[in-house]
């Protein structure tokens, strides 16, 4: 298909052997449900919700798909096996595209673009520990940093030291100053001087990392809740993004993730990390639909140019590349 002449060749490839344990698990799981088939019947649309499921695309998303070619198949009398890869392929772009019509399509010009409208663009970065968070936060500072944009870093996880210090390793990487008062310190203190900072520089963007813990719910929504109610002091419709970074290799722990932070707080888009490593990459497909909540960052490789733009179609070119 020729429809991905703007996405660069390198970042195509990149995404392509990201994806590969995902494909490759999931077409052995299809050749089998089809095998000895030729029309897609009830057996063949059985095996097919069971293959979904188990690639991680979710019970609620894998039914829709499931509804969608059942429809399909009642309208077009016949449809033989050999055309399943082609429909489930439009299904699936057709269900990326509704979730994430709000995310426009970038090419390789403007993408990690940033609003020219506001400045300082606030964004603040939830999400567990280990899922990723602070090195997607110092390779969307890379990313910024590299195309001009001036950057400050807040390190608002202050129940990790580690968290705190890896923030400041990043900063110290990619030439961008980290706002830090340490460890055990009030983390909406820290938001505030960074967005303070961002904005007596006149900067393009702050990333105010938070606690990765999920403890109770009140207390994660209270403190989400402080963090944005000080930064406002400064800059009063911060933040302008709350992203949430899911790590994608642990599968349906990542709807899990995705339930506890989008009742705590009104998360705006979708970091999905760590694509590379497993056969699980079926996660953005349901976690995009359920959450309707576009994914706006994949992480396929541990390259700083290995966190990508989410492209809705490249994703699909490439899960259904042979």
């Amino acid at each position: 298909m020729a429809l991905f002449g703007l996405f660069s060749k390198e970042k195509k490839e990149t995404l392509d052997k990201g994806l590969e344990k995902t494909k490759d698990s999931f077409f052995s799981k299809l050749g089998r449900a089809v095998v000895g088939k030729s029309t897609v019947d009830e057996e063949v649309l059985d095996e097919l919700e069971s293959v979904l499921i188990s690639s991680d695309v979710g019970v609620e998303t894998t039914v829709k798909i499931i509804r969608r070619i059942e429809e399909r198949v009642a309208r077009d009398k016949y449809m033989g096996t050999s055309e399943l890869d082609r429909i489930l392929r439009e299904e699936i772009a057709s269900l990326l595209s509704d979730t994430n019509s709000k995310t426009p399509e970038r090419n390789v010009l403007d993408d990690f673009e940033l609003p020219t409208t506001t400045k300082p663009y606030v964004i603040m970065v939830v999400g567990v520990n280990g899922v990723g968070k602070t090195t997607t936060i110092g390779k969307l500072a890379a990313q910024f940093h590299k195309r001009g944009k001036q950057v400050v870093l807040g390190a608002g996880d202050t129940f990790r030291a580690a968290a705190v210090d890896q923030l400041k390793l990043w900063g110290d990487r990619v030439g961008v100053p980290v706002i830090s008062h340490g460890m055990n310190t009030d983390p909406s203190a820290v938001a505030y001087d960074a967005v303070k900072k961002a904005t007596d520089m006149n900067a393009d963007v702050v990333i105010i990392d938070t606690a990765g813990r999920l403890h109770t719910k009140v207390n994660l929504m209270n403190e989400l809740t402080k963090i944005k109610r000080v930064m406002q002091k400064v800059t009063p419709d911060a933040p302008h993004e709350v992203l949430l970074v899911l790590d994608g290799s642990t599968g349906q722990n990542a709807f899990i993730q995705a339930t506890e932070f989008t009742k705590a707080t009104e998360v705006t888009a979708l970091a999905i990390t760590k694509l590379d490593g497993t056969a699980k990459g079926g996660v953005v497909i349901g976690i995009s639909d359920q959450f309707k909540i576009p994914v706006k960052y994949i992480g396929v490789g541990e390259k700083i140019d290995d966190l990508q733009t989410f492209n809705k179609m490249e994703f699909v070119d490439s899960f259904f590349k042979k």
